[in-house]
């Protein structure tokens, strides 16, 4: 009976230091999980989890530690278990953890679970509806990615990204701004010097705190007349680079609706109202939740650069170099969710390749140096002046008036030829497409035909007006 007695109390103290030893362990786990030792506190929840798979706290606390190493299989399992039983911080690292996956419709139904308990709670939902509504944008965005060929990649130091840029001397140069300007200041941002060396653009702070966009002239032998670019928007603008027509120019922007931190935008430069149009926002794969910018295009070379961090360490980005589609043709493949994740997050520079094709010679393009190539063709354009002249040059015209507007037509006629391109993508699309999809491209197609037939007769009337004014200088009567 002693003996029986002795065995049970033994037993009784073995199972009492177990659960001791149990709650000791726990104990120390929350403890580095609050303090984010997320690494060390895993082990230890995932044999919790193991001895217990539907406790929800378990669950919920070894989901975020698998989320925050990495782990994300793991992490929606879990998360999923703790989310069946309301847990409410399993909305949050599930929303956090579909946005990171490209599952923008999941992450919207997170996000909109997690303000239904904030709401609830009488919590403040500010911070978690801006989440939702950055969902929402990125599946809108997602829908719309466009199939971009990026022949390569290349992860470089994120203080020397533009050493990954080899541009032609008919599309200008890059360099940093405190080395262009020799400024002892840090500003972080790049100067585009255009082809013919006499204008600038550039960003740097503003007596608002903001960066914004600058241009300047050259002035004889020295830089003024600064002008500030988009003066409505109040959020950072930064690293501009303008194409060879003088109009359209590629910035970057925490504002205009950005999707997460830099976005890559469009403008085009007005003639009529001398200011730039309502930027146009660049879709996927080009933007994405993390900062994208520098985006340059070598119409020579037919090559693209972008920078972005997106699955980088702090320290560093990837050079991304692409082909550029001035009719922007969308990815038709929509049965496939998986094929539209691949492609609109860049998951693999060669789920982009064309079957068959070979990018070695564009790749060893892109790093060549071509600014000393031979002076181009003599004849840039026919310009018929009147019966007996004609000009093939923007140096022959005599009339700083006339060459001024015929500068004009050169840009209009770059702005006519880049959107015809896209209109034919645009009707190749709809040819294609569906009776639904069909309605929904009709006002882009109207739209850019109007766009298109405005263009054609603005450039007509400078012609007219140049030619007129060439003919006072020269002394041609009719």
């Amino acid at each position: 009976m002693i003996q029986r007695l002795a065995k049970i109390f033994f037993t009784f103290l073995f199972v009492l230091a177990g659960f001791s030893g149990h709650a000791q362990s726990l104990d120390q786990a929350k403890i580095l999980y609050n303090e984010g030792n997320y690494g060390e506190a895993k082990p230890v929840f995932g044999k919790l989890v193991r001895q217990s798979p539907n406790n929800s706290s378990y669950n919920q606390w070894y989901g975020v530690c698998c989320y925050e190493t990495g782990d994300w299989e793991n992490a929606e399992k879990h998360l999923l278990v703790a989310n069946k039983r309301k847990v409410m911080d399993s909305y949050r690292y599930l929303a956090r953890l579909y946005m990171d996956m490209y599952r923008f419709d999941r992450a919207i139904e997170m996000w909109e679970g997690f303000i239904d308990l904030q709401k609830k709670k009488k919590d403040d939902v500010t911070e978690s509806e801006a989440k939702l509504e950055q969902a929402r944008n990125l599946y809108r965005m997602q829908e719309k990615t466009e199939d971009v060929q990026v022949v390569d990649s290349m992860i470089i130091s994120k203080e020397a990204f533009l050493n990954a840029y080899s541009l032609s001397g008919e599309s200008g140069s890059l360099a940093y701004y405190n080395e262009f300007f020799d400024v002892p200041q840090p500003v972080s941002s790049v100067v585009y010097q255009n082809q013919k060396g006499d204008k600038i653009y550039y960003a740097r702070p503003s007596e608002y705190g903001a960066y914004a966009l600058y241009s300047q002239n050259k002035l004889l032998d020295a830089w003024g007349d600064e002008k500030m670019l988009l003066t409505d928007n109040p959020a950072d603008n930064n690293y501009p680079f303008v194409l060879s027509d003088g109009i359209t120019m590629y910035f970057s922007s925490k504002g205009n609706g950005s999707i997460g931190g830099y976005d890559l935008f469009v403008t085009r430069y007005n003639t009529n109202t001398n200011a730039y149009l309502a930027p146009e926002q660049m879709g996927m794969p080009f933007n994405s939740p993390a900062n994208d910018y520098m985006m340059v295009i070598d119409e020579t070379k037919g090559l693209g650069w972008f920078v972005s961090d997106r699955n980088q360490p702090e320290d560093t980005v990837c050079i991304y170099l692409f082909i550029p589609d001035p009719s922007r043709r969308r990815i038709e493949n929509m049965e496939e969710p998986d094929v539209l994740i691949r492609r609109a997050s860049l998951a693999s520079i060669k789920d982009t390749w064309r079957e068959g094709a070979d990018y070695t010679d564009l790749i060893k393009l892109a790093h060549q140096d071509l600014t000393a190539k031979e002076k181009k063709a003599e004849r840039d354009f026919i310009f018929v002046i009147n019966d007996k002249t004609a000009y093939y040059t923007l140096d022959e015209i005599k009339s700083h008036e006339a060459k001024e507007f015929y500068a004009e037509v050169i840009a209009l006629n770059k702005q006519i030829e880049s959107l015809n391109v896209r209109l034919d993508g645009i009707r190749n699309s709809y040819s294609k497409s569906n009776a639904s999809a069909r309605e929904q491209l009709k006002p882009t197609i109207l739209q850019a035909e109007n766009q298109l037939y405005d263009l054609m007769e603005k450039a007509e009337i400078r012609e007219k007006k140049a030619r007129n004014a060439e003919n006072n200088r020269i002394g041609f009567t009719y």
